[in-house]
């Protein structure tokens, strides 16, 4: 299947917007003094792993975005679709640069319900959108969990 110019340009600005947007927050909001003071769960992972694991996710999350505009600009899923990425995009600065462990949690708690709504309304649509926020769910899960024990701790 041949992808036309106005196609690949949409993709390359959905991809610009997600993974540059993301590396851009990761970058502003790096783990600093206060985190590295924080106690933490045993099953934290260290903190190189994020950068990878976040890029990975941006674009797959960024090519579900791009399949569902293309479906409907207007529509349910790509309302959910921005939702997320919202609420994605305001973790960082709430948990790094607040220090409000608390908000953070309920902001990541409304993201994973948000990325449920969002596999769910397009499983039927579109199974690869679907799928594609099948890892970000997972991860989502734990960094929820993840950040409800650091909350704990301290």
């Amino acid at each position: 299947m041949k992808m036309r110019a106005a196609e690949l340009g949409s993709v390359v600005w959905f991809l610009a917007l997600v993974l540059g947007g993301g590396l851009i927050i990761g970058f502003v909001t790096a783990p600093g003094a206060w985190y590295a003071t924080l106690s933490k769960p045993p099953f934290g992972p260290p903190n190189w792993i994020f950068a990878p694991v976040w890029s990975t996710l941006y674009i797959m999350i960024a090519i579900a975005g791009w399949r569902v505009w293309r479906e409907g600009r207007n529509s349910a899923p790509m309302k959910l679709w921005w939702g997320q990425l919202a609420l994605n995009f305001v973790w960082p600065p709430i948990f790094f640069l607040g220090h409000r462990i608390d908000i953070a949690l309920g902001v990541i708690i409304l993201l994973l319900i948000t990325i449920i709504g969002f596999i769910m309304i397009t499983w039927r649509q579109d199974k690869i959108a679907s799928l594609l926020f099948a890892p970000y769910a997972a991860w989502v899960a734990f960094a929820l969990v993840l950040n409800g024990a650091i909350w704990l701790l301290n």
